[in-house]
């Protein structure tokens, strides 16, 4: 339930609360009808005041749910919310903010910069409350929403408030890395696989020598060594570089390096930790060259690998590791977050045993592969009761490797992952959130998905409170983002395709090319503006932002605009032909843009590749390009000086073919970033007004980069008539801020 306060108790209000001075005695009253008879009344008067005012601006019009607009911007339960709207300088008439089909007169409480604030108070309960603005100027009334200034409702596009949701402050806006450990350093050589230490997926696993080498074709039975310890010894350069939180794909004992096939929730997989107990043998082969061990369970006599991912001595010593890690992170001022697989798991999972590795292991259950009286039948569908060694379960997208978990039918399996989901974010470990693979596949219904995530998000919230939850999803994340569930998403749709699409004219998978869509302004916005009105903006800050990652194409390579694959052109064609301007622009925008600006390792360092597997080469270590290097450590420096990147307001100003210019804005900061994608120069008029820059000021340039590489050598921008005028070179980006907010 809201309600309307009158103009004079409501401008008072909206006083007190910009000087922090409690409002909890102010209660607001609904518009009535004496009120509208007022208005009625003075319509005469209205009308003839419109008619000496102004033309209507419609581009001064301006609302969003950061914290400018919407104080505060995480309001609790059953408290009270202040709603803000901009209009032009004595340019309208009345605005009402319109929610649960009633109409509330707004007042103004405050002009600057040649803009009127018009707020309004709400009362909260614990329910969701979608509105959208009505503003009247003589005889024209619009529509306000999302999607701007329109003239029909569609509460599609409401501005939503969620009482009581509160994503993690560090997380907004946070400079994320995302590490595949396999393939980011090698720091400890006596836990790596080695070759035919077992199998998987029919043949055996292979340790590769040459570091630099392209990964095969069939590449998740290949090693490379990467691990903790490596990770560890380069903290130096993630600090230097800037980084605030480190992303790990998976980290629990798998046998691929993928590790997206669990094998053992509770623990760190010993080739990534620490291997203190190192008996048995790996397969062994005959003269020629065939192995000598059964064909259908070849790893029942992989003695060495059962011993290292078995043994209790082994997965104790990885997880006492994996806690120093962490706490090393923490010291240094940085986040961890951990890769969750829980739609399925992986063959060699300790609850089915399909490799039947714990069928002789000490301490451990039958797998319900092996038994049909295993503790952990349940954990999975069965559809023939054809024990021992029943193959007739489901399988993820009917992958035998990877079966899916049935939760439904299995209370004991569900207990388990809650305990799962606390355990990581809880001492001695104390991550700091999950990342959610693949997170709308899990269940069998939607029902019971929502369900299942609810319960989740509950135990580790009540772990650790500050916990991120982010789940990685294509399409639409509304339902999930209600603030009962996920916290965010990684962000694909309003985020890496449009940028891709803009910059590249080549699909995320490097797929398909679009000409239509390379340089295309219009589509660039249009997609933004409607993919990110999915997201509340405390989702929004925090959503994960990557120009590349372990499923796609290398953002490097998607610059030479080239649909390929290793298996059709080869991976050398990924390294040639790119464009190293052009991937500036595109971290240019990633580290400007609303969100959490996510590092895939190696990109700062040149790293090129086709999609999976070609896009999990190994960090290039002694081969950086140490200028792509130093410029990230500059952009994210400059990410990290300016509050306004990470909680700002965002607006678009400049859209024309292959150019495109948006401002950040907020009470301190005012920040204008034009990238030119085109190899030529281009003018423009940048009306950067719209940020509240006034007249007779100026704007200064924080970096520039062009064809010619980039600097930060200042330029000054005069303001003449709220508008700046920028020559952008060719294939260019700049980042430029108003100098009264330097100081």
């Amino acid at each position: 339930m809201s309600y309307c306060q009158s103009a004079q108790d409501n401008k008072a209000l909206w006083q007190k609360q910009c000087h922090n001075i409690d409002s909890k005695t102010l209660v607001s009253e609904r518009v009535d009808t004496m009120d509208l008879e007022l208005l009625r009344r003075t319509e005469y008067n209205q009308q003839y005041i419109a008619a000496m005012r102004p033309v209507f601006n419609r581009r001064a019009l301006f609302t969003d749910t950061s914290a400018e607009y919407v104080i505060p911007e995480e309001p609790a339960c059953f408290s009270e919310v202040t709603i803000r709207f901009r209009t032009a300088r004595n340019n309208v008439d009345r605005v009402f903010l319109v929610c649960g089909g009633q109409k509330h007169l707004m007042v103004r409480v405050e002009s600057k910069n040649d803009f009127d604030y018009y707020a309004y108070v709400m009362r909260l309960d614990d329910q969701k409350v979608s509105y959208y603005f009505e503003v009247q100027t003589g005889r024209i009334t619009g529509i306000f929403d999302m999607r701007g200034l329109v003239q029909e409702v569609n509460e599609y596009y409401d501005f939503i408030i969620i009482p009581g949701f509160h994503t993690p402050d560090w997380a907004k806006g946070a400079v994320m890395y995302q590490i595949y450990t396999d393939r980011f350093c090698n720091g400890d050589s006596s836990n790596d696989v080695l070759t035919n230490e077992y199998c998987y997926i029919g043949e055996p696993v292979h340790r590769v020598e040459d570091w630099g080498r392209y990964p095969a074709q069939m590449d998740v039975r290949e090693f490379y060594g990467g691990d903790l310890q490596g990770v560890l010894d380069k903290m130096d350069y993630l600090q230097d570089l800037g980084v605030e939180v480190i992303y790990f794909n998976p980290l629990f004992v798998s046998p691929s390096n993928h590790k997206y096939d669990i094998q053992d929730y509770d623990y760190i997989d010993p080739h990534f930790g620490k291997i203190v107990k190192d008996e048995g043998e790996v397969l062994q082969r005959n003269e020629q060259g065939q192995l000598l061990c059964d064909g259908t369970y070849p790893n029942k006599y992989a003695t060495k690998y059962v011993c290292r991912v078995t043994d209790k001595e082994n997965l104790e010593a990885s997880n006492k590791f994996f806690a120093e890690f962490v706490e090393e992170v923490h010291k240094r001022g940085m986040k961890v977050i951990l890769d969750g697989v829980f739609n399925h798991c992986g063959s060699f999972n300790k609850w089915l045993d399909r490799e039947c590795i714990y069928e002789g292991a000490k301490g451990y259950e039958k797998g319900a592969y092996v038994s049909g009286e295993s503790p952990y039948r349940t954990f999975f569908k069965f559809n023939e009761d054809m024990w021992p060694y029943n193959y007739h379960y489901d399988g993820w997208w009917g992958h035998d490797t990877l079966p899916k978990l049935n939760y439904e039918d299995s209370p004991l399996l569900f207990d388990y992952i809650m305990h799962v989901a606390r355990k990581w974010v809880s001492p001695p470990y104390n991550v700091d959130g999950w990342r959610l693979d693949v997170a709308a596949d899990l269940g069998q219904s939607q029902e019971y998905n929502h369900y299942f995530w609810r319960e989740f998000r509950r135990n580790v919230k009540e772990a650790n409170p500050e916990a991120i939850v982010l789940a990685e999803h294509y399409g639409d994340p509304t339902d999930w983002l209600r603030g009962d569930q996920w916290d965010t998403v990684m962000n694909y749709d309003a985020f890496m395709e449009p940028i891709t699409w803009f910059l590249t004219g080549v699909e995320k998978h490097s797929d398909e090319y679009r000409e239509d869509l390379l340089g295309n302004a219009d589509a660039f916005f249009g997609s933004m503006r409607n993919y990110m009105t999915r997201f509340n903006t405390q989702s929004l800050q925090v959503a994960m932002n990557e120009l590349s990652n372990h499923d796609h194409s290398r953002f490097m390579t998607r610059t030479n605009h080239r649909v390929g694959r290793t298996a059709s052109v080869g991976p050398q064609a990924a390294d040639e032909g790119v464009d190293k301007a052009l991937f500036r622009l595109g971290v240019m925008i990633q580290m400007t843009w609303p969100g959490a600006p996510t590092i895939y390792y190696g990109d700062e360092a040149g790293l090129c590749g086709w999609t999976d597997p070609d896009n999990r080469r190994t960090y290039p270590w002694g081969r950086e390009d140490q200028e792509l290097i130093e410029f990230h450590r500059q952009l994210i420096r400059i990410h990290k000086d300016y509050q306004v990147f990470k909680t700002g307001s965002i607006i678009f100003l400049k859209g024309q073919y292959k150019l495109i210019g948006y401002g950040r804005f907020d009470d301190n900061d005012k920040i204008v970033v034009m990238i030119n994608s085109s190899d030529e120069v281009r003018e423009a008029d940048v009306p950067v007004w719209r940020l509240g820059i006034i007249q007779e000021t100026r704007m200064a340039r924080l970096m520039i980069s062009s064809r010619d590489g980039y600097s930060d050598e200042a330029k000054v921008y005069p303001v003449v008539n709220g508008n700046i005028h920028v020559e952008c070179p060719p294939m260019s980006g700049m980042i430029l801020k108003d100098i009264e907010s330097m100081g």
